[in-house]
């Protein structure tokens, strides 16, 4: 048996290292198993973790802020294996007659894994909280996905878009790899952050969207509120309901607007809304959604557009293009051209 048996200042410092690696992220196999043996070995160390974990909620940002010298956690010893930790439970036994005594088969004392089990199954949604989870989510051409996620937070990924979620203790995650999403945005103490090309978007409690797109990505604010931070933190943008931002990839120059708060989540109905904007950031969401692709010219692309239609119904898009004075639309094949009117069609 260890020193941490006796010693509560020992088992607090094992259980803060652990706390320390699973903040830093996601632990290796081996070191999960390790954990794990740990953690099960007895009851006094799962009560120590959780201890260790509630007051790292509490910090909230101040611990989350705080630098971990990853090396100095890999080169300090390992915590000592499950065999050394156990603490001995004392077993409750009914007293027998001698008789009884002799004829009774032999009882095994309950071990302390099962005693841990049992204590888990008390904690309830505790634990898995302090163990990061990671998930990755894909939506295919044509196929907008609503997903709910561990904490009860609604995501809506579009048709072609890809996020990867990470929960941990301390925070929630969300990494827009592609494409465009929303997010209703459950409440709980720990931060809800989407980082998606440099950016860094922090929900207040709210409902909102981010979306990639060829030039600046756009957050919009349908409730509530969140903090758009650049690469080196600085702070970007407060946006409220009925706020947008357009962040350029370049400089990360911002475009603040406003917009109908309907309007922000309005693709969720299967509705295209567009105001003011390029139409080629306007086919690049038709072309998400349908079988038929537009194809835009490079004189016609810059022309700026105001709209709302169904995503799906490319025959009113067309239409609705061809009521543009400098515009011309033709279908070869799968694929809708549109050109400028001083090009020639062929």
């Amino acid at each position: 048996m260890s020193d941490t048996a006796t010693d509560p200042a020992a088992l607090t410092r094992i259980a803060a290292h652990w706390h320390a690696l699973q903040r830093q992220g996601e632990l290796s196999p081996a070191q999960q198993r390790a954990f794990l043996q740990w953690v099960v070995a007895s009851p006094a160390h799962l009560r120590e973790y959780l201890a260790i974990s509630r007051v790292a909620g509490a910090l909230g940002d101040a611990l989350r802020a705080m630098p971990i010298d990853l090396d100095a956690l890999i080169a300090a010893p390992p915590p000592p294996s499950a065999t050394d930790n156990v603490v001995p439970l004392p077993v409750a036994t009914r007293r027998l007659p001698p008789a009884a005594a002799s004829a009774a088969p032999r009882r095994r004392r309950v071990p302390g894994l099962a005693v841990a089990a049992a204590l888990l199954l008390g904690i309830g949604l505790a634990l898995p909280l302090a163990f990061p989870t990671t998930a990755h989510h894909v939506a295919g051409h044509g196929a907008p996905r609503r997903i709910t996620l561990p904490d009860q937070t609604v995501l809506h990924l579009n048709a072609e878009s890809e996020v990867a979620v990470r929960y941990t203790l301390l925070g929630r995650r969300l990494e827009l790899v592609r494409g465009q999403a929303s997010v209703e945005v459950a409440a709980d103490r720990r931060p809800f952050v989407v980082h998606a090309a440099g950016l860094q978007v922090t929900d207040i409690g709210t409902t909102f969207d981010v979306s990639l797109q060829r030039e600046q990505a756009r957050i919009g604010v349908s409730e509530g509120r969140v903090q758009v931070r650049g690469d080196s933190g600085r702070l970007l943008a407060d946006l409220g309901a009925g706020q947008a931002a357009r962040v350029d990839y370049r400089d990360q120059r911002v475009q603040l607007s406003r917009e109908d708060a309907a309007s922000i989540t309005a693709w969720w109905q299967g509705r295209i809304v567009f105001r003011d904007e390029p139409l080629r950031e306007v086919a690049d969401r038709f072309n998400r959604i349908n079988h038929m692709q537009l194809q835009v010219a490079d004189d016609a692309g810059a022309l700026r557009l105001t709209g709302n239609l169904r995503a799906d119904d490319v025959a009113s898009l067309r239409a609705f293009l061809d009521q543009q004075p400098t515009l011309r639309t033709h279908v070869v094949g799968n694929a809708l051209h549109v050109q400028g009117s001083a090009a020639t069609v062929r």
